[in-house]
């Protein structure tokens, strides 16, 4: 009898313990936004494209891209293509995006380009009016990143970094004092980890091509060393090679790069959940500013408001605390501003701001 009890008592404990530390995790978590430039939601559900994989005038060498990435059915291709997200990610926490089951994210801009893009995403709102090419300006906008930072528990614990030259305007790191990396911007400090020192001297040395995009693993290795010595509570990590690949009409490099990043992601990931201030209690975010064209073939190029399916998005949220649901499958329209929101009730239950027009979503264990 002694023993039941014991036993009993116990059991009970351990429920309590496991409901506080549930609490406690949807109570203050540490997030991880993640944007993935112009990457479509084709790629993200059904891997390699049949048409544009076998096409030379996207890809130098079918042969070796096939024998990547191509597989008989949509999930297989899309394994093989970001294994970490299919193998893993489904396990621990939701995809939203899928057309092809009626599950879609869209955006409420009809810019369909970067800025605009990236403004709804983190401020939770469109502004057509204002916020309308992707020239160097100061966003007026306020973003989560920069509320979240007004607040004193976040205060000096928010940070971005991105591989577009552009983001300390779109984050307006001027005005709201939240530090960028972005673009070819070095490591800064007199405490550098020696990770960081020699990427500030690789970065220099290895030619990017393009101007005003850098290659995404050293945005990420960037971030990654900054979280190992700062430890931010709020990040976001902008990855841009997808978008100028596509443009360029790399698809095989448009591939790689995406399969890169997953790893990259995985990697951020496996870091959070060995380092004791993230781990069990950090979310990551993931999607995209906008998606590109399909029909005619050539404009999966391409991206804006003359392109149909542009505007056509994605959402993935895992992590500790996070309803698993997998892979949606049933009907629903969601929209990209409403992941600012969701940020915003995340780190503070109680908030609630007029100027983000999205709902937060529900997405933690009940």
């Amino acid at each position: 009898m002694k023993k039941s009890l014991i036993i009993s008592s116990f059991a009970f404990l351990s429920f309590l313990g496991v409901n506080a530390q549930q609490k406690e995790i949807s109570k203050n978590p540490k997030i991880v936004l993640i944007t993935l430039d112009g990457f479509r939601w084709q790629e993200l559900f059904t891997g390699a494209d049949e048409k544009l994989i076998r096409e030379k005038k996207y890809v130098e060498d079918t042969t070796d891209l096939k024998e990547k990435f191509w597989r008989k059915t949509p999930e297989e291709r899309r394994t093989a293509l970001m294994p970490f997200f299919w193998n893993e990610v489904t396990k621990m926490g939701q995809f939203h995006g899928n057309r092809n089951f009626g599950s879609e994210v869209n955006l409420t801009n009809t810019m369909w380009f970067s800025y605009p893009g990236y403004n709804e995403i983190l401020t939770g709102a469109a502004d057509d009016k204002r916020i309308n090419s992707n020239d160097k300006f100061n966003n007026p906008n306020t973003t989560v990143l920069e509320k979240i930072n007004n607040t004193a528990a976040y205060k000096g614990k928010v940070a971005a970094f991105g591989s577009w030259d552009v983001f300390p305007f779109i984050v307006n790191e001027e005005r709201s004092g939240i530090p960028v990396n972005a673009g070819f911007e070095e490591a800064k400090g007199s405490d550098l980890s020696p990770r960081e020192t020699f990427l500030n001297e690789l970065q220099s040395k290895v030619p990017s091509p393009w101007d005003s995009v850098r290659f995404d693993a050293f945005t990420s290795n960037y971030a990654l060393e900054y979280m190992k010595k700062n430890h931010p509570k709020l990040i976001y990590i902008s990855y841009g090679e997808t978008d100028d690949f596509a443009h360029d009409g790399n698809y095989q490099a448009y591939l790689k790069s995406a399969h890169a990043a997953d790893g990259l992601i995985k990697e951020l990931w496996n870091f959070t959940q060995k380092d004791t201030f993230y781990k069990n209690n950090t979310i990551f975010i993931v999607s995209t500013d906008h998606g590109r064209g399909t029909e005619p073939l050539d404009q999966w190029r391409s991206h804006g408001s003359k392109i149909n399916g542009a505007d056509q998005v994605y959402l993935v949220v895992f992590g500790n605390g996070i309803q698993v649901l997998g892979e949606v499958k049933s009907k629903e329209q969601l929209y990209s501003n409403q992941i600012a929101p969701t940020v915003l009730q995340l780190l503070d239950s109680k908030a609630n701001d007029p100027d983000m027009k999205g709902k937060p979503l529900s997405i933690l264990k009940k």
